[in-house]
This record gives structure tokens, sequence and C-alpha cells, in this order.
């Protein structure tokens, strides 16, 4: 109770007095049009301007009214996001940290993310219309590219701003649109150099559903690395189609029980290498001498099983920062097909990759 008096004698006293766009004009020495443009993003207003304003604003506990602010700018300031709840791992590891990442870049510059799910790719237009016509979100991010992918061909029609972590339109011309993405490819091809200088030549390939973009380019950047190494590409070492740790496993037998099997197997995510861990325990194989692996994510399961798998780590939080920064600056005007980055993997060594036992 003594809480409670404490609460209501403060209340009683005068109420601090909100600050004002023209106190923060005054301060700054600039007119209260150009405060409100440097606010609001306005493309004539300079990035330095921008950052004083904001600083100021800031440091003298200025915030503008939402609605008001929606109001005069047509904009919410608020990045969209839409999860996939059939995906096959749920966004796994990574979806903490990716959006981390997010929420810490749009934070920096006074956006805010806004989150919903859908249970299909049949459910995810009409999530997106609901959030545009609740004027919930300026512009969306979307992960899990397709070769085909409805969600960009939807926003495109309806002329909403997006970008894509990831790309679009494997094998076609490039689109014009705005993506970040992990260069999956060459990781791949640095994986199989990597098995070849160990002395590996028979070397699978365990790949994703090939409706995924990535799942092209990892396959690719595969093949690559044998051409280059000078290997004929065998299709019997290579599957496609693998999804979670079971059906890696799945595909580790099927190699296997080649009448050539492989030394060496890459596999385009952690997730689905592990499974072949447990048809090693199964086989009475040592992963690293027997099987060599080399995958691709980061993820901290492969750093705790044992040997500790090599892979290709991406940075979630770093992706979710710059997909961040890349839309908000499409949503200040910067043209989409000028918002294109592609940075490279991070080689992990573990102990699952070493020389074939018979070279």
């Amino acid at each position: 109770m003594e809480e409670i008096r404490d609460t209501v004698s403060h209340d009683q006293e005068a109420p601090a007095r909100r600050v004002r766009l023209s106190d923060l004009a005054t301060a700054l020495g600039l007119t209260k049009s150009t405060v409100s443009r440097a606010l609001n993003d306005y493309a004539d207003i300079s990035p330095d301007t921008r950052d004083r304003v904001r600083k100021m604003a800031a440091q003298m506990g200025y915030a503008p009214m939402p609605s008001a602010q929606a109001v005069r700018t047509g904009r919410v300031r608020a990045l969209g996001l839409v999860l996939e709840l059939d995906a096959p791992d749920r966004y796994g590891p990574f979806l903490a940290d990716f959006l981390g990442g997010i929420t810490q870049a749009a934070s920096v510059e006074g956006w805010t993310l806004t989150i919903a799910s859908s249970t299909s790719r049949a459910d995810m237009e009409a999530t997106i219309t609901r959030l545009l016509q609740e004027h919930k979100v300026d512009g969306f991010i979307l992960p899990r590219t397709r070769v085909q992918d409805p969600r960009a061909i939807f926003l495109q029609s309806k002329r909403v701003p997006f970008v894509l972590f990831g790309r679009v339109g494997y094998g076609q011309r490039d689109a014009g649109l705005s993506w970040y993405d992990v260069d999956g490819s060459g990781a791949m091809r640095d994986g199989v150099a990597r098995l070849v200088r160990l002395g590996h030549k028979r070397i699978g390939f365990v790949g994703p559903c090939e409706a995924f973009n990535f799942a092209m380019l990892r396959r690719d950047g595969y093949r690559e690395g044998l051409a280059l190494a000078q290997i004929a590409h065998d299709p019997a070492l290579e599957i496609m189609g693998v999804s979670d740790r079971a059906e890696g496993a799945v595909a580790a037998r099927a190699l296997l029980d080649l009448p050539e099997p492989p030394t060496a197997i890459v596999y385009a995510t952690d997730a689905t290498a592990l499974g072949a861990y447990d048809v090693a325990r199964e086989r009475g194989l040592t992963i690293g001498r027997d099987l060599s692996l080399i995958a691709y994510d980061g993820i901290p399961e492969g750093r705790m099983i044992e040997p500790p798998l090599t892979t290709f780590a991406v940075d979630s939080r770093h992706a979710g920062e710059r997909l961040a920064a890349l839309l908000i600056a499409q949503l200040r005007g910067t043209p989409a097909e000028e918002l294109t980055e592609l940075v490279a993997a991070q080689l992990q060594p573990g102990g699952s990759d070493g020389p074939p036992r018979m070279t």
C-alpha cells in the first residue's frame, strides 16, 4: 500500500510538458518544416542533417505522435515480416539472431518491426494484404526465396517495397529487385576444393527442394567445384529434395550403398548433414576418417556434435541488420535495383573432414 500511496502523491505534481517539434527546431536552429522532413526521411534533407536532428530528438526526449506522423507522411515507419509456419524447420536456430538484427537496425533509424505469420503459401497473400490495409507496415522483408516466389510477384503488382533474403528467378535475367544474399554457391565450390585437396575424388552432394533458389545455387557451386578439379559429375552422387535430419540420413544411406560410394559428402545445410552422423553410428563409421562431411549454415548443433561439423557459417544477425537497412533505404527513395548485396559465408573448420582412408 505504501507503494501505491507514493505513486498517487507523485501524480499530484505537475506533469512534465511534452517536447514539441517547435522546441526541437529552436534547439537546432532549423525551421519546423526542415526538422519534420528530417525526422520523416525526406530525400531532400541531407544525411548529416537527418542524423543531427535524430540525435537532438533523442537527447531532448522528443517523440512524434505515431498517428499524426502516419497522416502526414502516409508511413507508419514499420517493416513487415511474415513467417511461414509450414517451413520445414520453422526457421530453426536462426530466428532469434535474425530478428535481433532487424529490430536493432530498424530501431537506430527510428523504425519498428511488425511480425505476422501464415500457415501456408496460400495464406501468405491474405496476411500481407491485411497488414497493408490496416496500415501496419510500409514494406516487407521476404526470407526463404523461391525460384518463382509468389510473394515477390504479388508485392510487385501492388507496388509495395520489399527486399529479399536470397534471390529469385534462378536461370533468368536479373529482375531488378532488392536483395541481400550469402554466397552459398561459392561456399559449396570452396567445400569441394577443400575435400579435393584432402585427396577425395568421389564426393557426393545432398541439397534441398529445387523450388528454393538457394538450393539451385548451392548445387551449381558443387558442380563448379568438381569441374575446377577436373572431376566428372556423376548424377548418382547428387540427391536433392532433402529438408531435415531424417531425410539427410536417408540420403547418406543411399549414397553409401552405391557400388562406388563417396568418401565425402557436401550437404547444402547443417541440419541435413546431422543425419549422416546417425548413419555413421549405425554402420560403425568414423566421421572425418571413414566419411568426410562439409555443410553450410553454422548452426549450434553442428558445433556440439562429435566431431564438430566443418561448415560455412552465415551471420544471421548481420543479415537481419542489412535487410532492414536496405528496405529503409528503398522506402527513402533509392531504386530497388541499386540495393543488392552478396557476402561470403565464413568457413568454420571442425573435425568432420579429413583425408580418405584409401587414397
